[in-house]
């Protein structure tokens, strides 16, 4: 038997995805095979993974937002190392947690003032349950509302609340009383809130599949008629917040105070999982109204101590890297150069996105060869010229990104908050490079397009 984990890691070298394609889930690797992401990363540091060929690529979708200070951060570290060596009594549970304490005092600095407690979680959709019980608890009702393409986890509340139906088909029944409604729509949300039924409007401030970005009066009328129909407005900050997006937390943008705010992803360091929901006195007290009831909300694992580590380091790393300022100045940057690509080609519609949360999005364009190309392409599967667009972006100039959204024809960039000017022009003179590939209808990147297709219409013929 290997005598570490690091031996371990040396003797099964090369495993990784037979090990997964036998125990563990087949149709990932699959996918990843497909698509040629099925590269074997075996360090990282910042915004970087280095491959077991030695190669350098820039890790543009840093763990869906939870590297948001970069991978193996000294800071955090250092904070992880301190703690183990320390042999803190963790999890006593007839007891309360000083770091969780700390971690409390320092995340609550940071929130709006009127949310004076948090609940802390193991995870983001764990967040999101916490806020549904909360919420129908404080107010009396059950009545739950979300919008169309919302992702707000996958356990089986937060699935009620999932706008993409390719994650809720064959889970139900689920949640009863969870309202749709279409994003960016006022004058829907105060229909459902009009029914007086509604205990909580459930909102990402900016939708992390597809990147949507809402009106400005959306967000701030959203709160007016909350307020109005006694409803709580929860914002899910657990992709946009931390400084993802250039403001400590993305509603700041509107100038919107939620009445429970979410944060998980980012809070880890990325390391060990943790959630937080942020919430008024009245809320917490609702719950927790007596001794009886301190223990009717809890989880095993929401406070221990390396997760509490995590945390603290983080928010130390954010607030004195000046992170939030950083994501502000080159995530703008970046969306400037990115949108003035676009009139220069054909298949590029919009731009869009805040501080280091960016999407680029695609749209059959006028010229008869370009438009009978993307037809083909959507016919075998909706969206999947943005794998035209990740591909070579991945294996020609080793920046990792993403398709986001099921059916979308969005790429999708999460940077580390981290990253400076040498990354912002690797990124964009990358995706220049692929936009002009795929100008050449005929060309190579396009005999990219008929193996994605061939491949997407033998999967849905079940071969």
């Amino acid at each position: 038997m290997p005598s570490s984990i690091l031996d371990s890691l040396r003797e099964r070298a090369g495993e990784s995805f037979s090990l997964h394609e036998r125990h563990m889930n087949a149709q990932m690797v699959k996918v990843l095979r497909t698509i040629g992401f099925d590269r074997r990363y075996v360090r990282a540091s910042g915004p970087f993974l280095y491959c077991d060929q030695g190669e350098e690529y820039l890790d543009l979708l840093s763990g869906y937002g939870a590297i948001a200070v970069g991978r193996n951060h000294p800071v955090v570290v250092r904070a992880l190392r301190e703690v183990l060596e320390a042999e803190l009594p963790g999890l006593v549970q007839m007891d309360v947690s000083l770091l969780a304490g700390i971690l409390a005092e320092r995340f609550l600095a940071t929130v709006p003032d009127r949310l004076k407690k948090v609940v802390f979680t193991n995870s983001g959709t764990e967040a999101v349950e916490t806020a549904i019980k909360f919420a129908r608890y404080a107010t009396g009702r059950s009545g739950l509302v979300y919008c169309d393409k919302a992702f707000h986890g996958l356990s089986l509340g937060s699935l009620s609340l999932n706008g993409e139906e390719i994650f809720r088909e064959g889970f139900g029944p689920l949640l009863p009383d969870a309202h749709r409604i279409p994003f960016d729509d006022l004058e829907a949300l105060e229909r459902v809130l009009a029914t007086r039924e509604i205990a909580a409007f459930f909102v990402e401030p900016i939708q992390g599949h597809g990147v949507n970005v809402p009106s400005d009066a959306y967000l701030p009328e959203a709160a007016r008629l909350c307020r109005q129909h006694g409803a709580l407005l929860v914002a899910d900050e657990i992709q946009t917040g931390l400084g993802r997006t250039g403001r400590f937390w993305a509603v700041e943008h509107w100038g919107v105070e939620p009445d429970l705010l979410l944060s998980a992803k980012g809070l880890s360091g990325g390391f060990v999982p943790v959630g937080a929901v942020a919430m008024p006195q009245r809320v917490f007290e609702a719950v927790f109204s007596n001794m009886v009831r301190a223990p009717v909300h809890g989880s095993t694992f929401s406070k221990n101590n390396l997760a509490m580590a995590a945390g603290i380091a983080t928010l130390d790393v954010i607030q004195g890297e000046n992170l939030v300022q950083n994501a502000a100045k080159v995530g703008e940057a970046i969306l400037d150069d990115l949108r003035g690509m676009v009139g220069s080609y054909s298949f590029l519609s919009e731009v869009r996105g805040k501080g280091m949360m960016q999407a680029i999005e695609f749209a059959p364009p006028d010229g008869l060869r370009h438009k009978a190309a993307w037809k083909l392409l959507d016919a075998a599967q909706k969206g999947l010229f943005a794998q035209l667009v990740t591909i070579p972006l991945l294996k020609q100039h080793r920046i990792l990104s993403q398709a986001s959204g099921h059916d979308q024809p969005i790429v999708k960039f999460l940077p580390p908050l981290t990253i400076g000017d040498a990354e912002r022009r690797w990124m964009v003179n990358a995706v220049g490079e692929v936009l002009a590939e795929t100008e050449n209808i005929g060309g190579a990147i396009w005999e990219l397009g008929k193996s994605l297709a061939g491949a997407a219409i033998r999967t849905k013929a079940g071969r």
